[in-house]
């Protein structure tokens, strides 16, 4: 089982190819993002504890959900010591059983699609902000091993982040269709020479 209470670094890619369960719905995570809690400017912890991101101080295996440019609700799991801030955000997954569930929340989408973003993601799960505070092993929420061999990890830049840009902190599996291409964030501005 991974070990939630480990850094950051350590706990996104040994998450891909697990499978995380939300009632019926189970995705094997094919894409997940580390951040650092305090000490990364790019993480909703950075700064410390607000009303809105409490969740992310709490114990390792706490869901924390958050809404993204008010439409897509994203989850992370929260990592490392309680009170760090860390926390893993799980990009991208092939849906592996729940398939007519997840169709019905995302209707005529191709199947490699369902779950392929953090928001699609979150969607297919059914995941809502009130879902923040949930534990793994409570209310339907389960993570598993990889069954089987995961496959080649690859690693570079987060995903549509404006600060910390370069930190080579998303994870991925190679080859994999469910994983969303890379994109820089639309506020970084290219160096006025």
């Amino acid at each position: 089982m991974v070990d939630l209470s480990a850094p950051a670094l350590e706990v996104a890619p040994a998450l891909l190819g697990c499978l995380v369960t939300q009632g019926d719905v189970v995705v094997r995570m094919t894409e997940v993002e580390a951040y650092a809690g305090w000490d990364d400017p790019a993480a909703h912890a950075f700064g410390g504890p607000r009303p809105h991101t409490r969740t992310l101080f709490g114990a390792p295996g706490t869901l924390y959900c958050y809404r993204s440019y008010g439409i897509h609700v994203c989850g992370n799991l929260v990592c490392g010591p309680a009170g760090s801030g860390s926390a893993v955000l799980l990009r991208s997954g092939a849906v592996v059983a729940g398939i007519d569930r997840a169709r019905l929340r995302r209707p005529g989408v191709e199947d490699a699609a369902l779950a392929r973003g953090p928001g699609n993601l979150g969607r297919v799960m059914g995941w809502s902000v009130a879902d923040s505070g949930g534990r793994v092993g409570e209310a339907g929420l389960e993570l598993a091993d990889p069954v089987g061999p995961v496959g080649v990890v690859r690693q570079g830049p987060r995903v549509g982040v404006s600060v910390a840009r370069v930190r080579p902190w998303r994870f991925w599996l190679a080859d994999e269709p469910t994983v969303s291409r890379y994109r820089s964030s639309p506020r970084v501005r290219p160096p006025a020479w």
